[in-house]
């Protein structure tokens, strides 16, 4: 009894020592191991260079064929050195002032093709006073473009081409864009050929920067150049959420502020330019700014967030409603307005013909009123 306890004893001691030596040696020689979890198993799609951040080539593989450059062509007149219309320069050389010669000028942009039926998105400044418009695609075709409609304050254009199995843009919805989420720019700057530039959106909602009546711009830090003007802006499923427009620069290169038109935007002109050759706009005849307090205190007025109207057009829908200069207007069709982007808006939206209601202050009398909308007329631009 005892021997066997014994040898069972000696058993137990021994494996004890074996594995605590064993241990000792591993700890001696390889202390990298300790306290190490499992490595994760990264799933193949991950690695994949067609998703997630390691390459977004599949998102401008979908989109880039729908992206066309565009040459437009127009005819100025070239006219004479100031100096020849100088009276002191007549009298001793006479009428001598060479005719004023034509010459042809070229611009460079951008466009989306839209449909099936060749419609091609662009800005405006790019084709505006064109003669002649060439689109040209990724595949080298060159196809002949005629102007369906233009409309200047939104700085947007719609040309119609025509050619079999046109690449078509998927769009996205330009509404659910939020402040970090990547795009890209598509389009041809400074004439070198499609470019891609990545960046996110910086912010959306972007008015009062000049550079439209209509603003409402998705702000971006993807390079946008002279020649990216009417391409595409992109999200990383390659779903076209924009129209690029513009850059803020003093040098006239990108320094990382760039504007595009959001493409829900872009969609609603480009259907009424199809629909009626020009988009029709809600009109009052009134001009205004936002109230604000130093505003108010410097008019000695009441302060209260709405619009002070500045100017009415004689005879105009807001004329015939009541509205005065140095009115404020605090609601349309009970809205709360509280900028003129808002308000510009807000009545553009409007059918012309019918009832729009307004809250206005008059000194200090609150009252409702109603305008019949007019119809916004044609910007023209000299």
């Amino acid at each position: 009894m005892r021997m066997r306890l014994y040898r069972t004893l000696t058993f137990l001691f021994t494996s004890v020592a074996t594995g605590l030596a064993a241990a000792f040696l591993v700890l001696l020689l390889r202390p990298d191991l300790i306290g190490q979890h499992a490595a994760p198993v990264m799933s193949t799609a991950s690695l994949d260079r067609n998703h997630g951040p390691v390459s977004y080539a599949a998102a401008v593989g979908l989109a880039a064929p729908a992206v066309v450059s565009v040459f437009a062509t127009k005819i100025a007149r070239e006219t004479p050195h100031p100096l020849f219309s100088d009276p002191i320069f007549k009298r001793f050389f006479g009428d001598r002032a060479p005719q004023p010669r034509l010459k042809r000028e070229n611009s460079l942009g951008s466009g989306v093709i839209m449909d099936n039926s060749g419609y091609v998105l662009t800005n405006n400044h790019v084709i505006e006073g064109a003669s002649e418009i060439q689109i040209v695609l990724g595949d080298g075709r060159n196809l002949a473009a005629r102007i369906a409609g233009t409309d200047p304050e939104t700085d947007l254009a719609v040309l119609q081409t025509t050619g079999n199995d046109l690449p078509i843009a998927q769009l996205g919805a330009s509404t659910e864009l939020q402040v970090g989420d990547v795009v890209m720019a598509i389009g041809n700057p400074f004439g070198v050929g499609q470019t891609v530039t990545l960046g996110i959106v910086s912010a959306t909602g972007r008015d009062e920067l000049g550079i439209t009546d209509f603003e409402n711009f998705i702000q971006t830090d993807a390079a946008i150049n002279p020649g990216n003007s009417g391409g595409a802006l992109i999200n990383a499923r390659g779903e076209v959420v924009g129209i690029n427009t513009a850059i803020f620069s003093r040098s006239g290169g990108s320094n990382g502020i760039g504007f595009a038109i959001p493409i829900q935007l872009a969609q609603e002109v480009m259907t009424q330019i199809i629909r009626n050759g020009r988009v029709i706009r809600g009109w009052l005849g009134i001009t205004g700014q936002r109230l604000t307090k130093a505003l108010a205190e410097s008019l000695e007025i009441g302060f209260r967030d709405g619009i002070l109207v500045s100017g009415v057009l004689d005879d105009g829908p807001a004329d015939r409603a009541g509205i005065r200069p140095g009115d404020v207007i605090v609601e349309i069709d009970r809205i709360p307005v509280t900028d003129a982007p808002q308000m510009l808006r807000a009545i553009a939206a409007k059918t012309p013909g019918s009832p729009l209601s307004l809250k206005v202050l008059s000194g200090a009398v609150e009252q409702m009123q109603t305008a019949i909308v007019g119809e916004r007329p044609a910007l023209r631009r000299e």
